[in-house]
């Protein structure tokens, strides 16, 4: 048993979404919808399926293949607006035997350009309505340790809390040992955080480790108490609270608890890990 709620969602669950959600592609609008419904494909986050009606029809380029999916036949479209196209791109479900899935459309995330809750621009998938992810200042002792090296430690951190994953502790930079950090280009998106503006690697005697630290410094309003501050992944590093070792937990981040040198496998900043359609690199 994990010390942090599981997702409770099951695989092929079904329900209704109360947002306006549009999709654009080369600044064109592709779908505008207020009956999208959350389909959970896998138990993390879900999909949005969009009702065919409120999809611009000119946009769909057929490509007289259907697919066997879990939910049903699916007819594979392109997306083409202008000279912009985007092949494999929907999936449309004319039949299923899944509640309200009959005629609609499954947009790959990635193939379009931009994609709205309301007003307000959402990344990487959409944010599941179970999940809660809260930053709360503690006074707890956090040290933060590698192949018995000492990367931080602090009596002030940020902790956050988010459904479906371990505790991340986000530390002031003045409580970094940067002595052992090597910055890297990587970047990634969470639905919940914002974008990542610093990814570090960490450097041991034996091992260099990639891509172990992250920052926002500008995350979402909602995240705001991270801003600046770095975190490590509690599954390759040792985390010491109040004095006692946590376990290196097992997330769908990685997939083995090897505590040698591995390479990142879509490694998500706190976040859902994206599946191989719509790959984007999380926390």
């Amino acid at each position: 048993m994990s010390d942090y709620p599981a997702m409770i969602a099951q695989v092929n669950q079904v329900e209704p979404s109360p947002r306006r959600v549009r999709g654009f592609l080369a600044d064109e609008l592709v779908f505008d919808t207020t009956q999208a419904m959350y389909v959970w494909e896998w138990p993390n986050y879900p999909q949005y399926y969009i009702p065919l009606e409120d999809v611009m029809r000119d946009r769909l380029v057929s490509e007289n293949t259907q697919q066997h999916s879990p939910r049903g036949l699916v007819d594979l479209y392109g997306v083409r607006v202008g000279e912009t196209q985007r092949r494999h791109a929907a999936k449309v479900l004319r039949e299923s035997s899944l509640e309200s899935l009959s005629g609609t459309v499954r947009f790959d995330w990635s193939a379009l350009d931009a994609w709205f809750e309301e007003d307000e621009r959402i990344f990487v998938h959409p944010r599941n309505p179970y999940v809660r992810v809260d930053a709360l200042r503690s006074t707890r002792t956090v040290q933060i340790e590698l192949e018995g090296i000492v990367l931080g430690e602090s009596s002030s951190p940020i902790m956050v809390f988010e459904t479906g994953l371990p505790t991340r502790y986000y530390l002031n930079r003045t409580e970094i040992n940067f002595d052992h950090l090597i910055p890297t280009d990587t970047v990634s998106q969470c639905p919940y955080k914002g974008t990542t503006s610093g990814y570090w690697s960490v450097r041991t005697p034996e091992n260099v480790h990639p891509d172990l630290a992250w920052s926002y410094d500008f995350p979402t309003r909602q995240l705001l108490p991270i801003a600046g501050l770095i975190a490590f992944y509690n599954e390759r590093v040792d985390i010491i609270v109040e004095g006692r070792r946590l376990d290196r937990p097992m997330t769908h981040f990685f997939r083995s608890s090897d505590r040698s040198r591995t390479s990142m496998k879509s490694a998500t900043p706190e976040s859902q890990w994206v599946p191989n359609t719509d790959r984007v690199r999380p926390r």
